[in-house]
């Protein structure tokens, strides 16, 4: 096990050193903080691999699972919250799929269009994973219930405190992360095991 962890760590470290440029970017338009959540993001996902691949369990207790998810947490409020000040944060927007479209029609900056639409969705399945992992008898109506006040009162919260704008697009690939996060834990329940 020990082996398989600095294996993934060594490959994790490669591909972010290689791509650090493409990361410094991100900080112009995101608290430097986006680095350690790059990398973070990076190697949990080579060690996940690695431990797939190997067929290896990646083991630890529930109160590490709280203390990861938590910040984990304080993170993405990070993110969120304290953005550059050199941005307009005063926009609304509540067409569904007007801001998607936005960055797929090619006018934005191809890092930032990824980044944006990417991030909004694979930052948030942590948190379905956490809720099936925490949960006895895990439903996707209460999840969506959860998930749709948390993710609106951040919204609302970013728009309010002028930190980030409102929009239902943000809410709906949030939405889509978590649910992505809900349906793949039998295949992270293969590697990931909570004791």
């Amino acid at each position: 096990m020990k082996k398989s962890i600095i294996q993934s760590l060594f490959y994790s470290q490669i591909a972010f050193l290689i791509l650090l440029p493409i990361w410094m970017k991100l900080t112009v338009y995101l608290h430097p903080l986006v680095i350690l959540v790059v990398w973070f993001s990076l190697f949990s996902l080579v060690l996940f691999c690695v431990f797939w691949v190997k067929k290896e369990k990646i083991k630890f207790s529930r109160h590490v699972l709280h203390a990861l998810t938590f910040f984990y947490s304080i993170g993405l409020l990070i993110l969120l919250f304290f953005r550059p000040n050199n941005q307009n944060y005063s926009d609304i927007n509540l067409i569904p799929l007007n801001t998607i479209l936005f960055y797929l029609s090619g006018t934005v900056d191809f890092l930032i269009a990824f980044y944006n639409l990417g991030a909004n969705i694979g930052l948030f399945i942590p948190f379905g994973l956490y809720y099936v992992f925490l949960a006895k008898k895990p439903t996707m109506k209460q999840l969506l219930i959860i998930t749709l006040f948390t993710i609106s009162t951040i919204e609302g919260l970013q728009y309010i405190t002028r930190r980030g704008s409102l929009d239902i697009d943000d809410l709906m690939l949030n939405v889509l992360g978590v649910y992505i996060g809900y349906c793949i834990y039998p295949l992270i329940q293969k590697v990931v095991v909570i004791q």
